[in-house]
C-alpha cells in the first residue's frame, strides 16, 4: 500500500530525491564494480501490472495476446542492456491486513459498479481514468512471465518485504515499482515504473538518503516516519489527534502546501527531536491512543526491519520475525513431504492458491468486472463455489471423526458484506470408490495415476463422463470445453448464442496474432458480455486451482487465456451471435471450422443432455456490425433457427483441435438464419 501522500510529496517538495537515471549505464557501473555479479533489479510486479497492460481495450476481458506480446518487449529492453529481471508477486493476504484489503474491495465495488452504468448508457469503454484492471491480470501475468523464460517468485509474506529483502541480500540494482514503502526499507535504490521510458530505459530513482536531508532525518527514522503517518499496521484513524499537535508545534513552511503535506513536514520535525530508542517508542505507544493493542507501533516499526538488519528502536531480544516453521508447525497439512512440495511449488509460481489452503486454510478472491445488477448471472465466486468445495476435499483429509475441515473464503460478489469470512465446507467429488489420496495424485507414476488425475479433476466439475472425448481434443480446447460445458450447467440463463458466441471465439483466435487482434474495431460494447468475459476468465483460475490439486493432468500453460480468450473478439463474436447471424458469418467465412464448430457444441450438449439442461435459444437483439465486409453465403451453413438444442453428440475426432484423426461421424446443423449468398473461402490469417 504504502504511505498515503508520500510519493507525491517526494515529487513536489522534495526534487533533490527524485533523480533522473539511465538504467543501462546504472548497469554498466555495476559490472564494473561487481564483474562476477551480473546486474538485477528485483521487480514488484503487483504494482507495475496496471502499467504494462496497455492494450486500448480493457473492459471486455483482456486482450491477452496483446498483453503477451507487451511482456515480451518489456523483457526484451532489459535483456538487451544485459539486466537480469526477477519478478514477485503477493502469495497471501496477511491478516493484519485484512481490514486494509477489505477497504480496497469496496472502492473497486464502487469503481466497477460505475464502469456498468457507463457501458450500458453508452454502449462503449469510458476513458482510461476510469479504468480497472481486467479480472485476473495479476493471477495471468505470473505465469506469461514463467513462460517468457523468467525467474517468478510467489511470496510467502506480504510482496513488499520479501521484493525489499531479495534487492539487500541479493546486492540488485534497484527495485522496479511503484510503492512508497521502498523510500522506507533500507535496500537497494528504488526505481519508478511509472517513469520508465522502456525504449532508453530511462526512469526517476527515488532516493531514500535526499529524503531524509530534506526531512531533517536519518535513514533509522524512515519506518517511525511511515508508522506515524499511518500505513498498513497502524491506522490512520488512530493518528489523527497526534497530527493535530504536531501542527500545532510546526508552522507551515509553505502557505500553499496542502495539509497532508504540512503534516508529512510536521510529524518529521517531531521525530527529530525524539531520541532513537526502545524507551522513546515506549513513549510513543502510551501517548498514542492506540487502543487494547499496544504492540501496533512496535509492530509497524519491525514490518520495516529486513533479515539481518537492526534497529535501536526495538531491542534486540524481542521475537518480532514470525519464522515460517511456526506457521508450518500450525499449518492444515500435517504431511511435511506434502506441504513442503506444496511451499515450492507456490513460491516458484506452479501451483495456484493450494499451498494457501494447505497452510493456514484461508482463500481469497478480489473483483471481477461483474454486473450486479443483473440477476440472471450469480457473482462468478457462487458459479464456482461447488467447484472449490470437490478442491477442498481433494486436498484436506479428514480429521478425527471422518469430517474434513473448513475452509474460510474472502470472496468478493454481490450481497457478500465481507465482515468476516465464509466457512465453506469440502464435499467429495462424485468418483467411483472414492477420491485418490494426495500423495498418489502428486507423487505416484505411471499411466493409471495420470487416468486418476484427469477423471478426478474432471469430477469436480462432474464431468467425468466426458473424459474420453475430452483427451481427445488438444489440451487447452479441452480445458476451454471443460469450463464452458460447466458454466452452461450451473448458469441456466446462458442461451444457445452465448454457446455459439464462445465456440466460434475458440475456433477463430486459434490464427489470430496479437497484432490483428490490436486491430479488430467495435461499433459497441455489449455489459452482459462485458459480464461474462469477467466469469469465464475467473473460471480459468478455478481451472489452475483444480489442475494444481489433482497432480497436474494438464500442463499450466495449456490453461492459460491467450490460448482461448480474448475480449474484443469475444465481443464481436457474442453481438453477431445475439444478432441471429448465420454460422458462416460466425466463423468469418471459413469453411474449415465448420466441422469443428459442430462437434465442440455437440460435445458440450451432450454434457448438458446428461443433467437434463436444455440450452435455450434466447437472441437479445440490438444489431451489431464489425468493420470487416459480410462474406457471401455458402449452402453447407444453411438451417433454420430452432428455439432450443439438445442434439445427440457425435463423436467426430477430426480437424486441428483434436491429437489425431479418427473416423468422421454424421454432421450435425446448427440452427442460424438462411443468408442466401455465395461463400467464398478466405486465405487462412498467419499464426
Amino acid at each position: 500500500m504504502g504511505i498515503k501522500g508520500l510519493q507525491g510529496f517526494v515529487t513536489r517538495v522534495c526534487p533533490d530525491a527524485c533523480r533522473t537515471v539511465d538504467l543501462k549505464e546504472v548497469a554498466e557501473k555495476h559490472r564494473i564494480d561487481h564483474p562476477d555479479i551480473p546486474p538485477v533489479i528485483v521487480v514488484d510486479a503487483m504494482s507495475c501490472v496496471r502499467h504494462w497492460y496497455t492494450p486500448e481495450s480493457w473492459v471486455c476481458g483482456g486482450q491477452w495476446r496483446e498483453y503477451l506480446a507487451n511482456l515480451e518487449a518489456f523483457i526484451k529492453a532489459f535483456t538487451a542492456a544485459g539486466i537480469t529481471l526477477v519478478f514477485y508477486f503477493d502469495g497471501v493476504v496477511e491478516e493484519k491486513k485484512r481490514d486494509e484489503w477489505i477497504k480496497r474491495r469496496w472502492q473497486n465495488y464502487k469503481e466497477i459498479a460505475a464502469l456498468f452504468q457507463f457501458v450500458k448508457t453508452h454502449r462503449k469503454q469510458p476513458g482510461r481514468g476510469m479504468f480497472v484492471l481486467p479480472s485476473a491480470l495479476p493471477t495471468f501475468t505470473r505465469y506469461a512471465l514463467k513462460s517468457l523464460g523468467q525467474k517468478t517468485v510467489c511470496t510467502l509474506k506480504e510482496a513488499d518485504f520479501e521484493v525489499a529483502a531479495y534487492g539487500l541480500q541479493h546486492n540488485c540494482i534497484g527495485i522496479l515499482g511503484q510503492d512508497s514503502d521502498y523510500l522506507i526499507y533500507n535496500t537497494s535504490p528504488y526505481f519508478s515504473i511509472e517513469k520508465l521510458c522502456l525504449d532508453k530505459l530511462v526512469t526517476v530513482m527515488y532516493c531514500r538518503e535526499a529524503l531524509c536531508r530534506a526531512l531533517g532525518l536519518s535513514l533509522t527514522h524512515l519506518p517511525l516516519f511511515a508508522c506515524l503517518l499511518g500505513n498498513d499496521v497502524v491506522p490512520e484513524s488512530l493518528l489523527e489527534g497526534f497530527w493535530s499537535k504536531c501542527l500545532a508545534t510546526c508552522p507551515p513552511r509553505n502557505k500553499s502546501y496542502n495539509r497532508r503535506t504540512n503534516v508529512l513536514l510536521a510529524v518529521a520535525n517531531y521525530i527529530s527531536r525524539v531520541p532513537c530508542s526502545y524507551s522513546s517508542l515506549k513513549h510513543l505507544e502510551e501517548m498514542l491512543p492506540l487502543g487494547s493493542d499496544k504492540t501496533l507501533l512496535l509492530r509497524g516499526m519491525e514490518s520495516y526491519l529486513l533479515p539481518g538488519q537492526h534497529s535501536p528502536w526495538i531491542p534486540p531480544t524481542a521475537e518480532h520475525l514470525k519464522t515460517f516453521s511456526a506457521v508450518e508447525e500450525t499449518a492444515m497439512c500435517q504431511d511435511k513431504e506434502i506441504f513442503q512440495l506444496a511451499k515450492e511449488q507456490h513460491i516458484q509460481s506452479e501451483n495456484y492458491v493450494v499451498f494457501n489452503i494447505l497452510c493456514n486454510g484461508v482463500i481469497e478472491c478480489s473483483n471481477s468486472l461483474e454486473d450486479d445488477r443483473d440477476t440472471e448471472i450469480p457473482g462468478q465466486a457462487l458459479i464456482f463455489r461447488p467447484v472449490r468445495q470437490h478442491v477442498y476435499s481433494v486436498l484436506l483429509e479428514p480429521g478425527k471423526g471422518g469430517a474434513c475441515p473448513s475452509v474460510k473464503e474472502w470472496f468478493v460478489y454481490f450481497g457478500n458484506p465481507l465482515q468476516q469470512p465464509e466457512v465453506i465446507q469440502p464435499v467429495q467429488p462424485p468418483l467411483p470408490g472414492g477420491t485418490p489420496n494426495l500423495k498418489t495424485l502428486w507423487f505416484a507414476k505411471g499411466p493409471e495415476v495420470e487416468k486418476q488425475r484427469y477423471s478426478t479433476f474432471l469430477a469436480c466439475f462432474h464431468l467425468q463422463d466426458l473424459m474420453e472425448e475430452l483427451q481427445a481434443l488438444e489440451a487447452p480446447v479441452a480445458g476451454f470445453c471443460c469450463l464452458l460445458a460447466y458454466l452452461m450447467l450451473q448458469v441456466h440463463s446462458l442461451s444457445l448464442e452465448d454457446l455459439n458466441a464462445f465456440v466460434a471465439l475458440v475456433l477463430c483466435l486459434r490464427g489470430k496474432s496479437a497484432s490483428q487482434l490490436e486491430r479488430l474495431q467495435l461499433m459497441e460494447v455489449d455489459s452482459r458480455a462485458v459480464h461474462l468475459g469477467a466469469v469465464f476468465i475467473r473460471g480459468l483460475t478455478t481451472l489452475l486451482m483444480a489442475n494444481s490439486a489433482c497432480g497436474f493432468p494438464f500442463r499450466m500453460d495449456d490453461l492459460m487465456p491467450w490460448k482461448v480468450f480474448d475480449g474484443k473478439l469475444f465481443q464481436e463474436k457474442y453481438q453477431r451471435s445475439h444478432r441471429s447471424c448465420s454460422v458462416e458469418e460466425l466463423l468469418e467465412g471459413n469453411e474449415s471450422l465448420y466441422t469443428p464448430f459442430q462437434n465442440l457444441k455437440s460435445l458440450i450438449c451432450k454434457a448438458c443432455m446428461a443433467k437434463k439442461r436444455t440450452i435455450q435459444s434466447r437472441p437479445r437483439g440490438r444489431g451489431f456490425v464489425a468493420g470487416a465486409q459480410q462474406r457471401e453465403f455458402n449452402p453447407r451453413f444453411q438451417q433454420a433457427h430452432r428455439s432450443s438444442f439438445v442434439p445427440p453428440y457425435h463423436n467426430q475426432m477430426r480437424g486441428f483441435l483434436w491429437r489425431s484423426p479418427q473416423p468422421q461421424g454424421r454432421e450435425h446443423r446448427m440452427g442460424y438464419p438462411d443468408r442466401r449468398r455465395r461463400f467464398h473461402l478466405p486465405p487462412r490469417s498467419p499464426r
